[in-house]
């Protein structure tokens, strides 16, 4: 029964695939049939304007399709640049300017030209410049299609940079309201959001008690009972403590802090954002290995190596791609496979290079540092993984996201951890807009347990 079950389910399955191969080899098509077209309709063009006379059909339509994509750009306020633009485009004038074969495309075209120059952004500034080089008619038309689409996608991108305040502020409102519906109908209130912050509170209190100096937010705070916070937590900020939590979610055990949706240790505050928190921890993850594992690299290797042309980057590239979606339960097995490419690597690079080979011992040592970064108490990792996650803490803060300040060891993945860095900050911003209010209320009681309901804290 089993057998024929599984040859049920993978005959149903068939059929699945099938639809989706013949819906990729429509859409291959489809995109042939399209530059067939296109082609067709350019070299048709091409013609047209090398016969004699002139035929000026395409051009015309072209002409026109120009003039309302120039159109389209204006704002409401730009009433007399569009007279401008209608009287020097009169489709009218120009149909009969074609007829009586006295159409000057160079002079229309260096019109429209300096139209879009003065309607692009800057960053389209030196493509629109580059087109008056071109002197193929046909050439120039079709760049000119090309820049004008750029030009309505940064449109486009600046209306939505307008409106996402706008568009912001009423999700804000839109997931406080559905959010306060869901309370209702939950049976056990917040009491996992409290017991998430309760453990931050502990950790921040553990922290403050055992090093005054110590930021407020940590990557690797000293664990905690979830009932240990001291009287000092009362001294503690909100901020502190809600920035612990979110720090918290980075960690190695996240699977323990950040279940799925549905079982008893669920988050509720964090389930509208825990795919993209989950996928930003991944990308924490990997990032820590790739990063030790070119310190360890560096370490072996030496600064000659290390310093050659491309060398850090082929590692890296090796690493990465040997990382590449899975998850850090698979590290292990993953770091065998590393260390015997980054030794390929070094081998390779050191014969380029004419430099001697390494010796059998320092070859094990290379592999097997590499290797070791998958234990949990590895140092390296573990200096790496601490550095990351301070460099993350400052995107917890708004005004912060822009900073370029890394710690030492970091530069290698410096892009990569920016952008994870603005993708943090992000999603922790719009959740604690979203969320302050529940979090507050629940500080107030973890902060200060013995203080009237209205006392003490009033924001973060």
């Amino acid at each position: 029964d089993s057998a024929a079950a599984g040859k049920d389910s993978g005959s149903s399955s068939l059929p699945e695939l099938s639809l989706a191969h013949a819906a990729m080899e429509q859409y291959g098509h489809s995109l042939r049939v399209k530059e067939t077209l296109h082609k067709a309709f350019w070299d048709s063009l091409k013609e047209q304007l090398s016969a004699s006379p002139p035929d000026y059909t395409h051009v015309i339509q072209l002409l026109q399709e120009i003039k309302e994509n120039i159109l389209s750009l204006l704002l409401p306020r730009h009433s007399r640049l569009r007279n401008q633009i209608e009287e020097a485009l009169d489709m009218e004038l120009i149909r009969q300017e074609a007829e009586h074969g006295a159409l000057d495309i160079p002079n229309l075209t260096m019109y429209i030209l300096g139209t879009m120059a003065m309607l692009c952004a800057p960053v389209r500034d030196e493509e629109v410049q580059r087109l008056r080089g071109v002197t193929d008619p046909v050439q120039l038309l079709r760049e000119i299609f090309r820049v004008l689409d750029l030009m309505k996608m940064d449109m486009v991108n600046f209306t939505i940079q307008s409106l996402r305040p706008h568009l912001q502020d009423h999700s804000i409102q839109y997931e406080q309201k559905k959010f306060q519906e869901l309370l209702v109908k939950l049976p056990s209130d917040l009491d996992h959001t409290t017991e998430w912050l309760h453990k931050a509170a502990a950790e921040v209190s553990a922290s403050s008690l055992s090093s005054p100096s110590h930021p407020e937010v940590h990557g690797s705070p000293a664990p905690l009972l979830l009932g240990a916070v001291s009287r000092s937590s009362a001294t503690a900020s909100p901020m502190s403590v809600l920035n612990q939590g979110y720090m918290n979610l980075l960690r190695w055990d996240t699977a323990l802090s950040m279940p799925t949706e549905g079982s008893d240790l669920s988050l509720q505050t964090l389930l509208m954002d825990q795919v993209r928190l989950q996928e930003i921890q991944l990308q924490v993850n990997q990032l820590t290995i790739i990063a030790a594992v070119l310190l360890v690299s560096s370490s072996v290797c030496g600064s000659t190596l290390f310093s050659s042309p491309g060398f850090v980057d082929r590692l890296k590239r090796v690493t990465k791609a040997l990382l590449e979606g899975l998850p850090h339960t698979r590290f292990q097995a993953a770091l065998l496979d590393i260390s015997n490419q980054v030794h390929q690597e070094v081998s390779e690079s050191l014969l380029q290079l004419g430099y001697p080979a390494f010796t059998s011992d320092k070859s094990a040592s290379l592999k097997g540092q590499i290797r070791s970064i998958a234990e949990e108490d590895n140092a390296v990792r573990s200096v790496i993984e601490q550095r990351i996650h301070s460099f993350l803490s400052l995107h917890l803060s708004p005004s912060a996201q822009n900073s370029r300040s890394l710690p030492k060891g970091l530069a290698p993945i410096q892009e990569e951890l920016l952008e994870v860095g603005h993708r943090f900050g992000s999603v922790i911003h719009h959740n604690r807009q979203v969320y302050g209010p529940y979090y507050l209320a629940i500080l107030k009681k973890v902060l200060l347990p013995e203080a009237e309901p209205e006392a003490g804290i009033d924001s973060f």
